[in-house]
């Protein structure tokens, strides 16, 4: 049974997977809305609304935050643009959007994340 385990594995071990997870968050900041798998785009969503929460209170320890968490130029786009966006919001900084084509080789359910 599945009790208190949270997230998706992907099929790959752990250091793997945070290394996937940090390298789409990545994606996503750059480019402001990336389309993938819908499973993909579920596990993404808390943790960039996490980073979007650290960039909006400009202090230097969230900036260190930050680049612990994500390269240098997504850590200074989050700090700098993406935070300052949505200082009044209290949560809610993504969307996914269900695309209703699915992928050509696996037929995988396809979604694009964007920020709101």
């Amino acid at each position: 049974m599945r009790h208190l385990k949270k997230g998706r594995k992907f099929g790959l071990k752990r250091g793997k997977r945070r290394s996937f997870l940090r390298i789409l968050a990545n994606n996503l900041i750059q480019r402001e809305k990336i389309i993938t798998t819908e499973a993909r785009a579920k596990e993404l969503r808390p943790i960039v609304e996490r980073l979007v929460t650290y960039s909006k209170e400009q202090t230097p320890t969230n900036l260190r935050l930050l680049l612990k968490k994500l390269p240098k130029q997504a850590a200074y786009k989050m700090y700098h643009e993406i935070g300052s966006r949505y200082r009044d919001r209290r949560g809610g900084y993504t969307r996914i959007v269900k695309i209703a084509k699915r992928r050509q080789h696996d037929a995988s359910r396809m979604a694009r994340i964007e920020f709101i």
